[in-house]
């Protein structure tokens, strides 16, 4: 299903609330089958189960319309059927999850689909190194940067250990700025390889393919 039909599906299909808002989307094309509380009220405070709120927030962001125009790039995204059940995810969230990790299912696949053989969880460094913000950095490619006043092409690369922007110089093209990026992030790839390898050995040589491709 395509993220305008899934749309569609949703504004034809979700139950709407006493308030006339639509209910949650996860409640809708999820199915809660706990045989459990999985959210209640504890001394006036809603308390919900780690494993239900990593499952509804994964939901939302697949299959909530609204969810998708402030994260497009969900869009597209997909939950393996296996997962649509809440118990079923809740079976693979209490074997995988690891405190203070987030949900990821891009290191791994390109399928764009949250599923067992896809994920993983991972720590926010990890998330954050092998981010692209294509859409927060304009028409060049990633690391690269036009400066005005030189009149060339700046290569700048964030340095995971530090959390500093390094300046990799200047370039008349930016395929060359593209390529001084490149060649920086692969060595903070490298460097950072035994912490990944911790995490799951499979981990860096996806790394490596996802920087290759970088545009």
């Amino acid at each position: 299903m395509s993220g305008r039909e899934r749309s569609i599906w949703l504004e034809e299909n979700c139950p709407v609330s006493a308030k006339g808002r639509p209910r949650n989307a996860a409640l809708v094309v999820g199915v809660n089958d706990a045989t459990y509380l999985p959210r209640k009220v504890i001394g006036g405070i809603m308390v919900s189960d780690p494993a239900y709120s990593a499952w509804r927030g994964m939901m939302q962001r697949v299959y909530d319309a609204c969810q998708q125009i402030r994260r497009p790039t969900y869009i597209g995204v997909t939950v393996c059927d296996e997962w649509h059940k809440f118990s079923a995810f809740r079976i693979w969230w209490l074997k995988h999850q690891v405190d203070g990790y987030q949900l990821d299912k891009d290191l791994l696949s390109d399928a764009g689909e949250y599923s067992p053989n896809a994920c993983l969880f991972v720590p926010q460094w990890l998330n954050s190194f092998t981010t692209d913000s294509g859409a927060a950095r304009g028409k060049h490619p990633i690391g690269v940067h036009f400066h005005n006043d030189k009149e060339l092409f700046q290569a700048r690369c964030k340095n995971p250990i530090t959390g500093a922007r390094e300046h990799l110089g200047y370039f008349s093209t930016s395929e060359s700025a593209h390529l001084a990026w490149r060649t920086r992030k692969l060595e903070f790839a490298l460097e950072l390889k035994p912490k990944m390898d911790e995490i799951d050995t499979r981990i860096y040589p996806r790394v490596v393919e996802i920087i290759m491709k970088a545009r």
